[in-house]
């Protein structure tokens, strides 16, 4: 059995884990989560104390894309009955920014779909953003419109968009067997874009696309060399009509082993528990805060999450408190 604390100890002094010790987190039984969890929980601690951000996603623009991923309901292969529109107004993206401010999300995240944004909805967006600047001066805006082409990163850096969200979803081995319509490379190539912009890279995954083991350790060390400063931890919610329908391989218990790998391996980032959480691990859902330290409030893209309300109150039973370091009025905003 191994000794969880003394691996975090371990973490702690600046060991990165093999392959072999990641898998083994992974594999571990079930009587020794909690043992996992306590040790991630120290990592954790260590570097964000009791403290989680909160994430509101806008899907500004939805359907209409091109590109064939397996797991998304917008994929130009997906027979998912959606609702479908263009990029929404400068003002109803600002409309949304006022919702966020209301829940207390400090991030404010601004998603379109598509292979990437064009020029005009990159100035919507950069538009949104300026607006929002002179509004909640604090709040932090993460972009996440796609491939950028040339000089479209540094527009947004300009606007004012804090972070930009490219996920590597899988691994570079699995990536073919999610999509074939871009190149695991091209996701790279766009953290790299934003980074040399001087905005702050947000990368993650979707675990529970019939990936092994090795994939999920992987990807947690391509994140950890790309330097993500953010990383969305999605857990699969297979959507009827999509190239994925019907893969159900997750549990709560395995959900929430992925999350202690991730602290353990990207000890210092964000850690984020995104998309799926609430279908994969339901009533464990908590527990899971023992290793993130961030999560999405409200609905996702195409997929209803829990209500923003009771997610309040499950960090105020749990003794967590709410990360105010960005957000205007504090004291004026109801945590519940």
């Amino acid at each position: 059995m191994t000794n969880w604390q003394q691996l975090a100890d371990q973490v702690l002094d600046g060991y990165e884990l093999t392959e072999e010790e990641a898998i083994s987190v992974l594999k571990s039984p079930d009587t020794e989560l909690l043992s996992i969890l306590d040790a991630s929980y120290k990592i954790r601690k260590h570097y964000f104390g009791n403290q989680v951000k909160l994430n509101m996603i806008i899907n500004t623009k939805t359907g209409f894309c091109p590109e064939n991923c397996g797991y998304c309901a917008q994929s130009i292969d997906a027979k998912v009955p959606i609702q479908k529109y263009r990029m929404m107004s400068e003002e109803q993206i600002l409309a949304g920014a006022n919702r966020a401010h209301e829940m207390n999300s400090g991030t404010y995240c601004i998603v379109a779909s598509g292979r990437g944004p064009t020029n005009r909805e990159l100035d919507t967006v950069a538009g949104a953003v300026k607006k929002i600047k002179e509004e909640y001066g604090n709040m932090r805006v993460c972009a996440c419109l796609g491939i950028l082409k040339p000089g479209q990163a540094e527009k947004l850096k300009q606007a004012g968009v804090d972070r930009y969200n490219h996920n590597l979803n899988t691994s570079k081995n699995h990536h073919e067997n999610i999509t074939t319509s871009h190149t695991y490379d091209d996701r790279v190539s766009t953290v790299e874009k934003v980074k040399d912009a001087g905005i702050s890279p947000c990368s993650g995954v979707i675990v529970g696309m019939k990936e092994s083991f090795q994939d999920v350790y992987y990807m947690g060390q391509a994140l950890r060399e790309l330097d993500a400063d953010s990383i969305p931890v999605n857990f699969l919610h297979a959507m009827d009509g999509t190239k994925l329908e019907g893969t159900n391989e997750l549990t709560p218990t395995y959900c929430l082993k992925v999350l202690a790998l991730f602290r353990f391996m990207n000890p210092t980032k964000e850690i984020r528990i995104s998309g799926g959480r609430e279908v994969n691990l339901r009533s464990l859902q908590p527990l899971g805060l023992y290793a993130a330290n961030s999560i999405f409030i409200g609905d996702y893209l195409t997929t209803c999450g829990q209500d923003g309300n009771k997610d309040l109150k499950m960090l105020e039973d749990m003794g967590f408190e709410i990360d105010y370091d960005n957000i205007e009025d504090r004291e004026a905003v109801p945590t519940v």
